[in-house]
């Protein structure tokens, strides 16, 4: 049962690892390419390196990607949810990062705006404080998809055997056990018991159990069995 709940369907976290993945690739490259539409912080040059923006930006926009991609791809709950915490971490750095590099010495300045008081509004969203929340808001998301234990996860879902599928439907098995030592039209009726059984509805709204079809396939094999002995 344990063994069971580690293992979850690879859709369960499509959506929220491709959001993750695609605000990974915005953050670590949109400094770099934002200069050529006016969209910057300075120094405002696309392709420079500069340490804040490997620090501030390109650093935890490939933490949020390499998250992403983890909860993407990964069937392993507590893989999803290491991943998950990561992007939730660097989420909390695109946020954060930019105000702790003002105020300390040793981490470098993300700079200035390059844009008006509008455009620049813009710019830290984009940057740093609206990215990180977004990030911070989708991995909490997966973080709480994986980490709650539906159901279906515990029962197996639809890789359960199809004896257990049927029992959880309320449905029965299409075949018996056959005595060693059963004559051959015992054999028949037994066969011809499972075949009918399996065609007989069961009529929920009337709450008919599996015995009650089972009786009333039985009865209908005799005596078909029978008026074949009689023919």
């Amino acid at each position: 049962m344990m063994a069971g709940t580690l293992r979850v369907r690879r859709s369960q976290g499509a959506l929220s690892g491709a959001l993750l993945v695609l605000l990974g690739i915005w953050g670590a490259l949109i400094p770099f390419v934002g200069p050529y539409f006016h969209y910057a912080y300075t120094p405002g040059r696309a392709w420079d390196a500069t340490a804040s923006r490997m620090w501030l930006e390109v650093l935890p926009g490939v933490v949020t990607l390499i998250g992403g991609v983890v909860v993407l791809v990964s069937r392993f709950r507590p893989a999803a949810v290491f991943a998950a915490w990561l992007a939730t971490l660097a989420g909390a750095w695109f946020a954060v990062g930019h105000l702790i590099g003002a105020a300390w010495t040793s981490i470098p300045s993300a700079g200035n705006p390059v844009g008006g008081v509008p455009r620049a509004a813009m710019e830290q969203l984009g940057y740093f404080t609206g990215l990180g929340v977004v990030i911070v808001f989708v991995g909490a998301l997966v973080l709480g998809r994986f980490t709650v234990i539906a159901t279906g996860d515990k029962t197996g879902g639809a890789h359960g055997a199809p004896a257990d599928r049927a029992a959880a439907r309320g449905g029965t098995s299409t075949t018996e056990p056959v005595p060693a030592g059963a004559t051959s039209a015992t054999q028949a009726v037994r066969r011809v018991t499972a075949r009918t059984t399996a065609m007989v509805p069961v009529f929920r709204g009337k709450q008919r159990g599996a015995p009650t079809n089972a009786a009333a396939g039985r009865a209908a094999a005799e005596a078909d069995i029978a008026a074949g002995q009689a023919q």
